[in-house]
């Protein structure tokens, strides 16, 4: 696609970008100051519809209004301009003031003081290889020096090579910038530079997203290079670095023009900018792109200009180009690409300079674009991490991110079995109220979300993992990727955090505004936690029985109408620590397990009843002994002592009077759930 200048009335008031491609759906809002949140998109009202946009300010131009013209990506590297209604100010389009025209490229409109051109981005294309190769230790050398032909880092002169179109290239000499070296080398021009790079990181770190970061880099690079003709960043697929080097280039560069194709496809621009406002801008050398992010170090490449019209790098408005790889996982593949004539260098100095004092000139603009784009990498590496932190800060508990901090991430997150208490949070009535309110269900989402919020914050606040959501539901677990203490402490100190997370989002529930009430289940055991997925898709969660059991206790507080059920293990634990209330309910097998698990409630006094006594749940559990041996009649007397609230008691009851206070032939003290 191609991209959109705009120039006001003086240098400083310029800014080019690249328009988004057709497919992507994007529209542009041109204006003064189209939104008041920088970076954000924008919602323009037309009648009955809404539209999405783009904005791109235009600050220096007083003649544009807040909001100013809509632009529409149209096929064929054509884009719509549509003055909007509440404009004051005309857009002159071919000498006419216009509402709405099509601009082809090379084309421009004009608001107030601003020219606003569209202009081709440069593509690849391939450069003669060098047919002279100097590397310098810290130095750059002429060819005849004595410390070039000593180098054992010298490469054979090689013999130039025809492009796709046929033409033959001009001979180029190339020089290799060790970034060691670069950094021990002093400005020449020192007050300049360190203005300028005083000013950078303000510049730079004020961008609201890569866009913006790049626009801005490419003006900073222009004006700290006066000789550039243009610069851009580059991208081209990483590559192996112990890969061997001319298959590697040769896998991008290729000579006819089914390799020119295959070449745009490798690399593209990420952003381009050049100091004149011309259609006809200088291409970018793959080969010295190539070059230069296959050996990891800064390369320039110099030639004599080529005659107009050439299809090389070389043109009358360039005959040099140097590109500087961005070292850094956050940016790789990544290049700064900056190239220009030595035209312009001679004019400055009022004479013209020989190729190696070109070079040498050039190394203060090599060492330059080095600090910028190591300030790149800092930057997306910065922003990339506190990416990853702000989602992993949704899964972990604070303590647990503070013990990850300078470890290797994706070590901590592989999968491994250790000791897991694993807790089930599921919404009740949530299929009710979504019945009675489908035509509220934005209303709906959000009552869902801060009820899910409300698990998910008691989770995170004990220490636990939040493993996923199920609809309604939320499932977290403790035990992983850091053990709870101690190994003898371990699993009792991550049953009592799962208890502690289940009473603060019963107690939120119950005393919050929400219109929903909560069943939790929670099982400790052996388990698989960390990164578990498909190629496709993978997420931190756990897996096991352990996992399932949880998610079938707590499917049973509805069956037993309380609100915390949790395995033998479980109880066991949380009851050697004496924090908790629990009673053993009564033993069953679940839909689709086969073993009987003993079920336990964890005891919650709540406003509405007064907390069982200890006598009360000793005759609770002497009734539910009882009604497992087969002395039906002992077990109805006691579990009438009970209080009339407790619900459980009642589930013992009508399996009583259901069988008229007799046991079945096959009663085996198992109680039998479907799912």
């Amino acid at each position: 696609m191609p991209d959109l200048i705009a120039q006001g009335s003086s240098a400083q008031q310029r800014w080019r970008r690249g328009l988004p491609e057709v497919d992507a759906g994007r529209q542009i809002l041109l204006g003064r100051q189209p939104t008041s949140e920088p970076g954000s998109a924008v919602v323009v009202d037309g009648g009955d519809r809404h539209e999405v946009f783009v904005p791109w300010p235009v600050p220096w131009d007083r003649s544009i209004s807040r909001r100013h013209a809509r632009l529409r990506i149209l096929a064929g590297d054509r884009v719509e301009v549509q003055r909007l209604s509440d404009t004051s100010n005309a857009i002159y389009y071919r000498g006419r003031a216009r509402d709405q025209f099509v601009l082809v490229p090379g084309e421009h409109f004009v608001i107030g003081q601003t020219t606003f051109t569209l202009a081709r981005r440069p593509g690849f294309v391939d450069m003669s290889p060098p047919v002279r190769a100097e590397r310098g230790e810290g130095q750059l050398f002429p060819p005849d020096s004595p410390a070039r032909r000593q180098s054992p880092a010298v490469e054979p002169p090689a013999a130039p090579i025809e492009s796709g179109s046929g033409l033959g290239g001009p001979a180029v000499t190339e020089w290799a910038f060790d970034a060691l070296d670069l950094r021990q080398r002093d400005f020449q021009d020192a007050t300049s530079r360190i203005g300028l790079l005083s000013r950078l990181p303000d510049l730079v770190a004020g961008s609201v997203d890569d866009e913006e970061l790049l626009v801005r880099v490419t003006e900073v690079l222009l004006r700290a290079t006066p000789a550039a003709t243009a610069v851009a960043i580059v991208s081209v697929d990483p590559v192996d670095p112990t890969s061997d080097g001319e298959e590697t280039q040769s896998a991008v560069i290729a000579t006819d023009h089914a390799g020119t194709r295959r070449r745009a496809e490798a690399m593209r621009i990420l952003h381009y900018d050049t100091r004149h406002l011309t259609t006809e801008a200088p291409e970018v050398s793959s080969r010295l792109v190539a070059r230069a992010v296959r050996r990891r170090e800064s390369v320039l490449h110099v030639w004599e200009a080529a005659r107009s019209g050439a299809e090389f790098t070389a043109a009358e408005n360039a005959d040099w180009a140097f590109c500087v790889p961005l070292r850094s996982a956050a940016c790789a593949g990544w290049a700064i690409y900056v190239t220009g004539s030595r035209t312009a260098m001679a004019a400055r100095r009022g004479r013209s300079d020989s190729a190696d004092a070109v070079a040498d000139r050039l190394g203060d603009d090599v060492k330059f674009a080095e600090v910028v784009g190591s300030l790149i990498s800092g930057i997306r590496q910065a922003g990339q991490l506190q990416q990853q932190q702000a989602a992993m800060r949704r899964f972990f508990a604070p303590v647990v991110l503070d013990a990850m901090v300078g470890q290797d991430a994706q070590e901590w997150l592989k999968p491994r079995q250790c000791d897991l208490s694993v807790l089930f949070c599921d919404l009740r009535g949530f299929s009710r109220t979504s019945e009675e309110h489908s035509d509220q269900l934005l209303m709906l989402l959000e009552q869902v979300s801060a009820a899910l919020g409300v698990m998910t914050r008691h989770i995170l606040d004990t220490g636990g993992v939040i493993g996923d959501f199920h609809g309604d539901a939320a499932m977290g677990f403790w035990g992983w990727p850091l053990p709870m203490g101690s190994p003898e402490e371990a699993s009792r100190n991550g049953v009592t955090a799962a208890a502690k997370a289940a009473e603060a989002i019963r107690h939120d529930f119950v005393h919050g505004d929400s219109v929903f009430r909560c069943g939790i289940g929670i099982a400790s055991g052996s388990a698989v936690a960390g990164r578990i997925g498909t190629v496709d898709q993978v997420k931190v969660t756990a897996f096991g029985p352990v996992v399932n059991l949880a998610s079938r206790l707590e499917s049973l507080t509805k069956a037993f109408g309380v609100e915390v059920l949790m395995d033998q293990r479980s109880a066991e634990l949380l009851q050697s620590t004496g924090v908790a209330t629990v009673r053993r309910l009564a033993t069953v097998r679940v839909a689709g397990m086969t073993t009987p698990v003993d079920v336990h409630q964890l005891v919650i006094p709540s406003e509405e009843h007064p907390s069982l006594s200890a006598e009360q749940i000793a005759q609770y559990q002497a009734s539910w002994e009882a009604l497992a041996e087969g002395r039906w009649d002992e077990a109805y007397q006691l579990l009438h002592g009970l209080p009339v609230w407790d619900r459980p008691k009642d589930v013992l009851l009508r399996i009583i009077l259901q069988h008229n206070r007799v046991p079945p032939p096959d009663w085996d003290g198992i109680l039998h759930f479907a799912k």
